[in-house]
């Protein structure tokens, strides 16, 4: 979906709006969808202005963009929506309050070996894979005993997160992550981004991750001269 003009408060006004139509259209109430804003790439005053305009979960790919982006944020809730590495678990467990990407067991294990360690409590969900070109993610039929062994580890596993595939039949796609959520349970399925959203909502997704939807093109990093 194409970012629509003007100032990132109008666009998530608008955004809203149609989430909420989209929601009611699949015979759910209003408010049933939450917006994820990514900020990968997007400057701290770009996060600001979509809390100020109501947005309140936040996610981020990487590690050291959200040290200094997501420091001392007004209230919200901050994903981790990137490939977990195993090294760096202890600062994701410190960042973050929700690990969506979760996707293979030494990566849960570190996850909850950190949250003991820095005495916090972690959500996670467990990230599967529906399309034949995206890298990570458990297979569907496996969710369910990734989470139970999750869960036995002391995470609280609220759901499942998938990407849909650039090309190809979507809707089946969203179909067996749909599966693989009604029997992971919890709350969360994550699921359908700025180019696909509309298709999630109708497939169940309970939480929409919107980047250029929201902010716009992500900035172009300029190359330092030589």
């Amino acid at each position: 979906m194409p970012c629509a003009a003007g100032t990132v408060e109008e666009r998530v006004a608008t955004l809203q709006e149609r989430v909420d139509r989209a929601a009611v259209a699949a015979g759910r109430p209003r408010g049933s969808v939450a917006i994820l804003a990514v900020t990968k790439t997007q400057p701290r005053e770009a996060v600001l202005s979509a809390l100020h305009a109501g947005v309140r979960d936040v996610g981020e790919n990487y590690v050291q963009e959200a040290r200094e982006k997501y420091a001392a944020l007004p209230p919200c809730t901050k994903h981790f929506i990137g490939h977990v590495q195993t090294n760096k678990a202890k600062a994701i467990a410190r960042l973050f309050d929700v690990v969506q990407s979760v996707d293979r067991l030494d990566a849960g294990l570190a996850l909850a070996k950190a949250a003991r360690d820095v005495g916090r409590a972690l959500r996670v969900l467990v990230q599967v894979n529906v399309s034949p070109t995206e890298r990570f993610g458990a297979p569907p039929t496996d969710a369910p005993a990734l989470a139970a062994r999750l869960r036995d580890e002391g995470l609280t596993v609220d759901g499942v997160m998938a990407i849909g595939p650039l090309s190809g039949d979507v809707d089946a796609a969203f179909a067996a992550a749909r599966t693989a959520f009604e029997r992971v349970g919890g709350s969360t399925l994550s699921l359908g981004m700025s180019g696909d959203w509309e298709s999630a909502v109708r497939h169940g997704s309970t939480m929409v991750r919107l980047g250029t939807a929201i902010f716009g093109p992500r900035p172009v990093k300029r190359r330092s001269p030589a």
